[in-house]
């Protein structure tokens, strides 16, 4: 598989305007993630794992604070995950996730994303069956047959395995998180440095010439857009 899972963090917020889009968008998850799960991340896997991604990213305590807190007054705006799928810039295929309190108006934004762009949302599979649905860990770590036979004896069906430069990175499918990242919390793992559930394409698509100026523009038409939580996709840029 080659260590190629996308981590969230593909650039910086380097303006106020950029880390406020990240701190609500870690809000809204944590929201989410609180409502649905219970509010107390030591039962809450999920919600342990996205608090420790936020303060990874240096969301401040407070703004994951009030997102439990809103979660825990059981009132507010009602999130539903809205998931679009297409090809981009350079025909690479790409998958949009959405969390969102309107979907009509989320699916108008997504989609002038990519009509602006010379590009084509497409229907719901149109592109996803080429990606896995992958829960990802990463975390320090040399011993890969310690490792392996820890997940087995907890019954996880794990896809892959690997071991470089002292880490060691799990990939199993993503219906195996919770019960993936217990067994490594039992084994003594206390820091991930990834620990998500992404969409991993099976295999890249080179984008080159003007498409490359194109697909940056559409990535970052998508990235200011509110509902916009993540975007996965196969596209491999040609180096100016």
């Amino acid at each position: 598989m080659g260590r190629a899972y996308q981590n969230r963090k593909d650039s910086m917020a380097k303006t106020s305007d950029a880390k406020a889009k990240v701190y609500s968008k870690y809000g809204r998850e944590i929201y989410v993630c609180a409502k649905s799960g219970g509010f107390d991340p030591a039962g809450n896997l999920a919600l342990r794992g996205m608090i420790e991604r936020a303060k990874k990213d240096q969301v401040p305590s407070h703004v994951i604070e009030k997102a439990i807190e809103k979660a825990k007054g059981g009132a507010g705006e009602d999130f539903s995950l809205a998931r679009y799928e297409g090809y981009g810039p350079g025909n690479c295929m790409v998958i949009v996730e959405c969390l969102t309190d309107n979907p009509n108006r989320t699916f108008g934004d997504v989609r002038l994303c990519f009509t602006k762009t010379k590009s084509k949302i497409g229907t719901q599979g149109s592109v996803s069956h080429m990606f896995d649905h992958s829960a990802i860990f990463v975390f320090d770590g040399d011993d890969e047959e310690a490792t392996l036979e820890a997940l087995m004896e907890a019954d996880v069906d794990v896809n892959d395995i690997e071991n470089e430069d002292g880490k060691i990175s799990v990939f199993a499918p993503n219906t195996e998180y919770f019960k993936a990242k217990q067994a490594l919390m039992e084994m003594g793992v206390a820091d991930f440095d990834v620990d998500e559930i992404q969409f991993l394409a099976q295999s890249m698509s080179p984008v080159e010439g003007d498409d490359v100026a194109m697909f940056e523009k559409f990535m970052d038409m998508l990235n200011d857009l509110d509902d916009v939580q993540n975007v996965y996709h196969n596209a491999e840029l040609a180096e100016s």
